[in-house]
Parts: C-alpha cells; structure tokens; sequence
C-alpha cells in the first residue's frame, strides 16, 4: 500500500496525475469501468497477486475501449 501512495506522490509531482484522472472520468473510462470487477483488481494489487492482475489486465486490452484508453494512458506516461 506504500508503494502505492509513493506512486501517487510521484505522479502528483510530475503533473500526470491529472491527466490520468481526466482519462478515468471520460466516457470511454467510465464505460470500461463499469464492465470491470473493481474488487476483484483491488484484492489482486493488495495481495500481490501477478497472475491475477495479469489476467485483468488481459481482459481489460481484449475490448477495444481498453486498448484506445492503454494507449493515452501511455500517451501519457511517456509525456507526449
């Protein structure tokens, strides 16, 4: 849970925090959101469980909504 506060701080400090929000309150992330199991992703991270939040993960880049929103949020990521 540390980690994940310090991943906030960092992302607050570089400015892209806000950005990722912005991405998770537009209708494409709202849309996605609601088809996603939230608690299911939520136990995973906290228990460190990578298996399980790969398989997430795979789900999530299955549908085009996931793949168009893991490209802007790599858009920003890497600042562009």
């Amino acid at each position: 849970m540390q980690d994940l506060r310090k991943l906030e701080e960092e992302l607050r400090r570089s400015g892209k925090l806000d950005a990722l929000r912005a991405l998770a309150a537009s209708g494409e992330g709202k849309s996605l959101g609601g088809q996603l199991d939230g608690a299911a992703a939520e136990q995973a991270l906290r228990s460190g469980d990578t298996a399980a939040l790969q398989a997430f993960l795979r789900g999530v880049l299955q549908s085009g909504e996931g793949r168009r929103l893991a490209e802007q949020i790599r858009s920003v990521m890497e600042g562009k």
